[in-house]
């Protein structure tokens, strides 16, 4: 199953989570429910976008908010996007 990563326009939080290609995640709530976190604060009905990463292979984990998306769209073989 390929990995995603979504951002909530709320918190600013990037999430990376795994789904089905054919699942649709919107909402905060459903974000968080997939990922099994903690909505805290955060509105349930909260808008979350799809960032245009691709599928990636899961490397590290969920929660990543501190982390941009890699904007190269590669792999970042130097590892300055944070994703090695």
């Amino acid at each position: 199953m390929p990995t995603y990563d979504y951002k909530c326009e709320d918190n600013g939080k990037i999430i990376e989570v795994k789904h089905r290609m054919s699942e649709n995640i919107s909402t905060w709530g459903q974000l968080c429910e997939v990922a099994d976190i903690n909505p805290e604060n955060t509105p349930l009905h909260a808008s979350v976008k799809r960032l245009p990463t691709g599928g990636n292979v899961l490397k590290t984990g969920v929660g990543k908010s501190d982390v941009p998306p890699c904007q190269s769209g590669g792999g970042c073989p130097s590892g300055a996007c944070g994703f090695n």
